[in-house]
């Protein structure tokens, strides 16, 4: 199946949506750029958008501990890619942060998307996924180290739940 996605490209716009978090004392806090909020980057379809995120990160903050795309939707005409991105306190620098608040997950129907998706939910997600990777992945786990993964400790993978 993946051989006949290959030649498939998307028509429209296509945006990162980049977390940018780093580890406050035992606190995961937010940041970025533009403050405590996601930061919106508009690819292109000449380089991979891992590669594409993780270059911009570069030249703004320094090298990321971690990028992972973690989810993706439709935002109007454009298909947005989440993206987590994990940096180093000593790069936070001027930007401003703020802790990150739990936030419930936004369910979907069995073949249907959730009506509505908030950078919350999105954020909430993409925690509970590093978390189960943090514990399951060696590379990741040797990456983020034992305070990442006891300020993950609370963020559970949940099975899915259909509200149809």
């Amino acid at each position: 199946m993946a051989d006949e996605l290959e030649g498939i490209h998307v028509a429209g716009p296509v945006r990162a949506e980049i977390f940018l978090v780093w580890l406050d004392a035992d606190r995961i806090a937010l940041t970025g750029p533009d403050g405590a909020r996601p930061w919106l980057v508009q690819l292109d379809d000449l380089e991979h958008p891992v590669e594409t995120v993780a270059r911009i990160v570069r030249g703004v903050v320094g090298e990321p501990l971690l990028v992972h795309s973690t989810s993706w939707r439709r935002d109007g005409a454009a298909v947005l890619l989440s993206f987590l991105v994990v940096i180093a306190p000593d790069q936070v620098g001027e930007m401003d942060s703020a802790p990150i608040r739990r936030a419930q997950l936004a369910r979907s129907e069995v073949a249907r998307a959730p009506a509505a998706i908030g950078g919350s939910q999105v954020l909430e997600h993409a925690l509970r996924h590093l978390a189960w990777l943090a514990e399951d992945d060696p590379v990741v786990a040797a990456r983020l180290g034992p305070k990442w993964r006891a300020a993950l400790a609370g963020y559970v993978p949940e099975p899915f739940r259909s509200f149809a």
